[in-house]
């Protein structure tokens, strides 16, 4: 996957991600899309563990597999961040 591909799947995923979880988050677009990139990382290391695809491409199950760990980072992020 390219630089780009990443850049687009972090901001829609970020960006998913942050209109599942309740709660106001700040950042703009650069945090969501690092929250989105660093979620897909997350995703695709959880999702190997549970059976699931990696993060190859953008397609649907890259998308949700990247948007399930952005919640789970969102989720470490409000719990013990702030």
């Amino acid at each position: 996957m390219g630089f780009l591909s990443w850049v687009i799947l972090g901001l829609i995923a970020g960006a998913l991600a942050k209109w599942l979880m309740p709660g106001n988050d700040g950042g703009g677009w650069f945090m969501t899309m690092l929250l989105g990139i660093v979620g897909a990382f997350v995703g695709g290391f959880v999702g190997g563990f549970v059976g699931f695809s990696n993060v190859n491409g953008i397609n649907i199950g890259s998308l949700f597999t990247a948007t399930v760990g952005a919640l789970i980072v969102l989720f470490i992020y409000n719990k013990f961040i702030r």
